[in-house]
């Protein structure tokens, strides 16, 4: 290969539908495709467009090099599911694996090969607009659902013709962003980088995760794209990742306004020595790589690394031996086996705040009249909802409801009906542009009137629910006691409106529970469950102390906490019982672990599942450690009655902590270890295990 084609492996264009600024490059990718200057394009949609490009690099160039196509799937190509919190909120990562599988079959039948997620950036930032594309608060239930997601988008072949290779985005930290402000700068400690955000990087990779995408921030003043840290000492060297690292859109150009290169040439060769190997729009390799070669600013061993790591990927999804798509089998529509899976996703997703005199479930025959601005709307499919979102209408919630009640019952629609009615639905939310990228808010409250008209129907006097549809925690304070019951439904995607309707009429009794903790208001964040103690911690039995960590005119705790959620059942979760008193460090370092379990029973009169968690904390440790640890769960389904001994596994992972040490230093330390197991971050059911130096087995 000439250096110009070399150069050519690394550059990513964008073809029409541009996802940021710049405008797309349609003719210039042509031109460079058929130069053999050209290695990916992004945006291109179709199975008789993309192989048209594509015989322009495999037939026209020199080489023939097929072309690699990406597309941001993020939750659905034709058949949209709910957004990624959403799911989160499930508690269940089986709902990721479906809905990557599902969007893998549909979006390489179109000819793209490469989806840019999953996102797995850990935020304690709800103003953040793209905490509607993450998991959440939580490092470990991230790096679950990080695992599934890749898992389903790649199967075991990434050259069969229903799988895609995954991205995991954005590395890394772009979730502390300052204020929740998007792109903003992020400042953190190397302990808090590897114990809060670089935790589901490694559990996608292990679960074979083909590239990784760096992220738009700073990081301790070092540009991510410029990061050799993160990108090279940590991820190609410590993990020994040897996919391909991508830009994020135009992420290598702004290095420029970020102040850290002084031109085009400058960026280009710093970002390449940093570990970025392929650069999305910007075009500065392309522009200088010859001449920053030519002048030894970069190297040439690292140039074929990085142009090795594109070709890995491209022989991995089989495009040298099949580089077209199969016209004759492309899915143009949501088929119905998918609906069905996004109708049960969504179902599973959605999480019940409060239901009080059991207004919920709706009994068969209740008139009911639904209201609000979301009602009838067709804004559920949230944030990146690809070409299906704007393509394939989704259900809205007075479809669901109509359909849900049968014709015997009653259902209006506007806030005129509400006096013929027995129960009243509010339909409230964000619409999808309010969440998402560039979409930050200082005001997480409900936008528009909404607050009034809740108000207004809280002044009937009649029974009513309130069904969120939202991208992120709202602060929803107050309202709430006003509401008898709240749904917390999310963005829920193309069946949303039914998957809704199945909650509220009880086909499905919710069992999801919050991946974020919802604040108060706004200045008290951030708040969420795993924050460390300082040295004056709120203490609840001490109410009227105010020499503590906390606000004078906002209660010290959210409004609902992480892992939060209700159901039309109740359940006794039991002590748990660690399977030994305790275990060496010794052992613990050489992969011995032991078991906890508890007993968790259905104390109501109907099915229901129950998320059942496990939290750890280390009291005392060489490094502040957070007070709750999330380290396992599990959720079951559990009949009337029905009791079941639920296990969980613990070793060194679960019980240690990464120091601040540069080179990386994962420690286990010696103490108690403190065995949280409940329904909530707030779980009172305890044990204790001890970590010990000496060489007695304790397994």
């Amino acid at each position: 290969m000439t250096v110009a084609e070399k150069l050519g492996q690394l550059q990513q264009l964008a073809w029409t539908g541009a996802t940021g600024p710049g405008g797309s490059q349609t003719a210039a990718a042509e031109e460079a495709a058929r130069k053999g200057k050209l290695g990916s394009v992004l945006n291109i949609i179709g199975a008789k467009h993309s192989n048209a490009l594509q015989r322009i690099a495999v037939e026209e160039s020199r080489l023939g090099i097929p072309l690699v196509f990406g597309l941001d799937v993020i939750h659905g190509f034709w058949t949209t599911f709910p957004i990624p919190l959403a799911q989160a909120a499930s508690f269940d990562p089986e709902v990721a694996r479906v809905d990557g599988e599902v969007s893998a079959k549909e979006a390489r039948s179109h000819g793209i090969h490469w989806t840019f997620a999953p996102m797995m950036d850990v935020t304690h930032e709800p103003r953040w607009g793209r905490i509607a594309e993450s998991c959440g608060e939580d490092p470990y239930l991230t790096a679950k659902f990080a695992a599934a997601k890749t898992r389903g988008y790649q199967g075991d072949d990434l050259s069969a013709p229903d799988r895609v290779a995954a991205c995991a985005k954005h590395f890394v930290a772009y979730g502390g962003a300052e204020g929740g402000r998007d792109y903003n700068t992020v400042d953190v400690s190397e302990s808090r980088l590897r114990n809060l955000y670089l935790p589901p990087f490694k559990a996608a990779l292990d679960a074979g995760c083909a590239t990784v995408m760096a992220s738009f921030n700073t990081l301790s003043g070092i540009p991510a794209h410029a990061n050799g840290h993160t990108l090279t000492e940590i991820l190609k060297e410590d993990w020994e990742f040897e996919g391909l690292v991508v830009s994020d859109w135009n992420g290598v150009g702004e290095l420029l306004p970020h102040g850290f290169a002084a031109d085009g040439a400058e960026a280009g060769r710093i970002a390449l020595n940093a570990g970025v190997d392929m650069e999305m729009v910007s075009t500065h390799l392309a522009d200088h790589g010859e001449e920053l070669l030519a002048a030894g600013r970069i190297k040439e061993d690292r140039l074929d690394d990085a142009v090795a790591r594109v070709l890995r990927v491209k022989y991995a999804l089989g495009l040298f031996a099949q580089p077209y798509a199969d016209e004759s089998a492309v899915v143009d529509v949501p088929t119905a086996a998918a609906r069905k899976a996004a109708r049960e996703v969504a179902a599973r997703s959605m999480v019940l705040l409060k239901n009080e005199g059991g207004v919920l479930p709706i009994e068969a025959g209740t008139s009911v009249a639904v209201v609000g601005p979301f009602a009838d709307s067709r804004d559920l499919q949230g944030t990146w909802a690809g070409p299906g979102g704007e393509k394939f209408p989704p259900v809205s919630v007075l479809a669901g409801i109509r359909d849900a009640a049968g014709r015997g019952a009653k259902v209006t629609y506007g806030v005129g009906a509400t006096a013929r009615a027995d129960l009243i639905v509010v339909v409230a939310g964000e619409g999808a542009k309010l969440s998402g990228e560039a979409a930050s808010r200082s005001d997480l409250g409900l936008p528009g009137g909404q607050e009034d008209l809740i108000a207004a129907v809280a002044a009937t006097g009649k029974p009513f629910v309130v069904v969120l549809l939202n991208g992120r925690p709202l602060t929803i304070g107050n309202w709430l006691k006003s509401a008898p019951a709240v749904l917390e439904a999310w963005h829920p995607g193309i069946e949303g409106g039914n998957a809704v309707a199945d909650v509220l009429y009880g086909k499905v009794n919710p069992g999801g529970k919050l991946p974020a903790s919802f604040p108060r208001n706004v200045g008290q964040i951030p708040v969420h469950y795993n924050h460390e103690n300082t040295g004056r911690p709120y203490d609840p039995k001490s109410p009227d102390n105010t020499y503590i960590t906390g606000y004078l005119d906002v209660d010290r705790t959210p409004q609902f906490p992480f892992g939060y959620g209700l159901s039309y059942t109740t359940f006794e979760i039991g002590e748990p019982k660690a399977s030994v008193p305790r275990i060496t460090a010794a052992e613990l370092r050489r992969g011995e672990t032991f078991e906890v379990e508890v007993p968790v029973r259905n104390t109501g009169d109907r099915e229901g599942d129950e998320v059942v968690q496990l939290y750890v904390h280390d009291p005392v440790a060489t490094l502040v450690q957070p007070v709750r640890r999330l380290r396992g769960f599990e959720r079951v389904t559990l009949g009337a009655g029905e009791t079941r001994t639920v296990r969980f596994t613990l070793g060194a992972e679960d019980l240690g902590f990464w120091t601040n040490a540069l080179d990386g230093r994962f420690v286990v330390e010696p103490g108690e270890i403190e065995v949280y197991v409940g329904s909530d971050s707030g779980a009172r059911g305890r044990c204790g295990v001890v970590v010990d130096n000496s060489s007695r087995s304790g397994v």
